[in-house]
């Protein structure tokens, strides 16, 4: 017999079909071969490669058995209430009430005390891995804009990280601009680039709007990688490192500046200057957060969300989709231009190579991983996948391989993000019916 009866407790409940958990089990072992055997099974060693049948084995067998003991227990009365919580999690948008008072703000003063320890008492490593987690939290925090409020999927948001951090180093190198001055111009030539690229896609929706901005980006790093008379080409550019009210960070100054510890009269620490780009960036992050935070709430970002839910409808209702559209391309853009300039100058060094489309894929991924329109969700996603490679290094070859298995399971357990999106209510007005 394929069927065994469940407890007699349990009437009117189905009984559990092994033959059917079997076939589940087997296609998915069949799966599994096709994507571990090219990956694990097969090891280079110089020109030549080695089979590694048994770790292939014994992955496939891992993922029949798993699937196998799976399958029999979603066929359990627990398992099918599970699987009944699956279909309607995160449906919606989470309405809270109206007096709620959030908790952020005592999270928020956490991290700065955090963020100044860490500043002072971490070693250089991992100021590197946080400060790279920033970077990827502003680029979060801006392609949000663009496609969790506004609903506008832009594939070739890493052009605009890249205009921003040449602006850095093209500015140092034909008009000895440095980086204070480059952060602010850095996001108005993105935002002019935004604006640039909003015009031509202002009619186009879904897989049509996503290959336009996809060419823009490639346009934007083949222009960096052939325009070798003006950007070096593919071998790069310097970048200027940051420096406190005319202070320099190194041991020793250049262009007859002085360095911070000769002036403080205290001694060298070389890393004195990854501290200090750490706290600015932190620090922006927090201004960054605090001016979407806000944008959200003002009519600007209510017609973001109509914009995306319904065009036809947002502009019947009177608002300019043009300027609703065109608003939400260039704050995002400018967002990503700062993000650029604090990766090229902690770097010191930027070449096309840095702002591929396979950049922009993992933005796009922070940003759907922590829920469309979520700004905190966006923020640890766009942390935890950006720091998570590091934090697998032991694992070797297999750390990309665990990572995409982590977020095929996050897309399982959490199909609308990890934080979906939510609203303080509005308090009925006197006088008026609820």
């Amino acid at each position: 017999m394929s069927t065994v009866p469940v407890s007699s407790s349990l009437p009117g409940h189905k009984p559990v079909d092994i033959k059917k958990s079997l076939i589940e089990a087997v296609i998915a072992g069949l799966l599994a071969l096709v994507v571990f055997g090219p990956i694990v099974g097969v090891v280079l060693d110089g020109y030549s490669f080695n089979l590694e049948p048994t770790r292939v084995a014994w992955l496939v067998a891992a993922v029949m058995i798993g699937r196998f003991l799976l399958s029999l227990f979603l066929q359990t009365p627990r398992g099918v209430v599970m699987l009944q919580g699956f279909e309607t999690v995160g449906r919606g948008v989470h309405v809270l009430p109206h007096d709620h008072k959030s908790q952020l703000r005592w999270v928020m003063l956490v991290l700065v005390v955090l963020a100044i320890g860490l500043a002072y008492g971490a070693n250089k490593y991992v100021l590197t891995v946080l400060i790279s987690g920033l970077i990827y939290v502003l680029l979060g925090l801006g392609l949000n804009i663009v496609v969790g409020l506004a609903g506008l999927l832009d594939l070739g948001y890493v052009a605009f990280y890249g205009i921003g951090a040449y602006v850095l180093a093209l500015g140092a190198h034909y008009l000895g601009l440095g980086f204070w001055t480059a952060l602010p111009l850095s996001a108005l030539a993105a935002a002019v680039a935004g604006c640039i690229l909003g015009f031509p896609v202002l009619r186009m929706h879904g897989d049509y709007l996503a290959i336009v901005t996809l060419g823009f980006g490639e346009i934007i790093r083949l222009v960096l990688n052939n325009w070798t008379d003006f950007t070096n080409g593919p071998n790069g550019m310097s970048a200027p490192p940051p420096t406190f009210m005319g202070l320099e960070f190194g041991r020793i100054a250049k262009d007859g500046g002085i360095p911070y510890n000769e002036f403080f009269h205290v001694d060298f620490n070389p890393n004195m200057k990854t501290a200090f780009i750490f706290m600015v960036l932190f620090l922006m992050v927090m201004l960054v957060l605090f001016i979407k935070h806000r944008l959200t709430r003002m009519p600007l970002g209510r017609a973001w969300e109509a914009l995306r839910e319904d065009e036809i409808a947002c502009r019947a209702m009177g608002l300019n989709h043009v300027l609703v559209k065109l608003s939400a391309f260039m704050i995002g853009a400018s967002t990503a231009g700062i993000a650029g300039v604090f990766f090229a100058t902690y770097q010191g060094f930027v070449n096309p190579t840095s702002f591929t489309f396979i950049e922009s894929i993992l933005i796009l991924a922070m940003v759907v991983l922590g829920g469309l329109g979520s700004t905190v969700g966006v923020v640890i996603a766009a942390f935890v996948l950006s720091t998570l490679p590091e934090l697998l290094r032991p694992f070797a070859e297999y750390r990309q391989l665990l990572l995409g298995v982590l977020m095929v399971l996050m897309m399982i357990w959490r199909p609308r993000g990890l934080i979906r999106v939510s609203r303080t209510g509005v308090a009925v007005r006197k006088g008026v019916a609820p």
